[in-house]
């Protein structure tokens, strides 16, 4: 759907650079959504997934975050793949999908007569023929994933981000894998909500609580007084917006 560069706005990581890759599609559709316009893949034509990669390659940050709409809605293995291959060894913090868990079985599109494999940025397939990627930077990628979990983990990813939806609560096996839980406060209902998430995620998960944008005013002084006094929870804030950057 789009590429670009900014700060990372919301949760554990924010103010930090990083690219994001934006892809269309998604299968939750929260009513308060604030990317309505990601919600149907079809709008937007296909991008080969190599000359995704290569544009995240050049970036200054060595941070990547795919995010949507719902990302998991496609193979991500081989873009995974291709940002990190001149990874010299993956962080033991990442989790890879292969041999954990099964990956969504996702027909690829056709390759083009050069042998190129053809993805569309709103599905960046997990199978290809070829890579055609060269003159590659000597850093070090990290790949952050921002996902409600309601589609079977693919790819390997550093840092997944979990931001499960009340009307359609996530696979059992993202709160064993997810580094954060980010629930976003819509309604008071969506405090205990956020708790029973809390129960069921790893101890190691950082927990935090984050304002629907359109009802911030209201909703921001009770998340306060909620987290002093359940201090396990963090603040986050979309500050991206509060500064008017992507």
């Amino acid at each position: 759907m789009e590429e670009f560069y900014s700060l990372q706005g919301e949760g554990y990581h924010t103010g930090e650079a990083a690219w994001f890759i934006r892809i269309g599609g998604c299968d939750v559709g929260c009513t308060w959504c604030d990317v309505k316009e990601s919600w149907d893949a079809d709008l937007f034509p296909p991008v080969e997934t190599d000359k995704v990669v290569a544009k995240a390659l050049k970036c200054p940050a060595n941070a990547v975050v795919v995010t949507g709409g719902e990302p998991l809605l496609y193979n991500l293995d081989y873009l995974c793949e291709q940002l990190q291959v001149q990874n010299s060894a993956t962080p033991q913090s990442s989790f890879s999908a292969r041999g954990r868990f099964k990956v969504q079985e996702i027909t690829p599109p056709q390759p083009s007569p050069e042998g190129e494999g053809v993805s569309p940025l709103q599905g960046v397939w997990g199978h290809h023929r070829t890579s055609n990627i060269v003159n590659r930077t000597s850093k070090i990628v990290t790949t952050f994933l921002e996902t409600s979990g309601s589609q079977p983990l693919s790819g390997s990813w550093n840092w997944i981000c979990l931001s499960p939806k009340r009307d359609w609560p996530p696979r059992e096996e993202f709160y064993t894998i997810s580094h954060e839980l980010k629930v976003i406060i819509h309604e008071e209902e969506d405090f205990g909500w956020a708790e029973e998430q809390a129960d069921r995620m790893n101890p190691h998960a950082h927990l935090f609580l984050q304002p629907e944008w359109s009802l911030r005013e209201i909703m921001l002084p009770n998340i306060i007084r909620y987290i002093e006094s359940n201090p396990a929870w963090k603040l986050s804030l979309q500050m991206h917006k509060y500064i008017g950057i992507p």
